[in-house]
């Protein structure tokens, strides 16, 4: 009986977060296309207005898809809200400042 519990809420708990995924995905992608197709909108010139736009909604939805690719792809320990709001973060060199004196 025990474990039947246990089973049933994992996969409440389971799809409790692919829900929230879902939800936190499409907040953003929202977010996004408008705000970048505002921007667009604001920096085009009247002749190439609609291409701004167009250019820049292409930007929300390209870097949404990319945050949202990787929020589904990350663990299930990592919390939603986390992995869609943290930098990347970017790998540095080990060739410190110290080094480059010496040389």
């Amino acid at each position: 009986m025990i474990n039947r519990v246990t089973k049933m809420e994992e996969e409440k708990k389971k799809s409790d977060d692919v829900n929230s995924k879902w939800d936190a995905c499409l907040d953003l992608t929202a977010r996004r296309v408008v705000y970048s197709s505002l921007g667009g909108a604001f920096a085009g010139s009247p002749v190439t207005r609609w291409a701004s736009i167009a250019f820049g909604a292409g930007l929300g939805i390209g870097s949404a898809y990319t945050d949202c690719s990787r929020a589904f792809d990350a663990s299930s320990s990592s919390s939603t809200s986390a992995a869609l709001v943290a930098p990347i973060s970017t790998e540095t060199s080990s060739y410190s400042v110290s080094q480059a004196e010496e040389e």
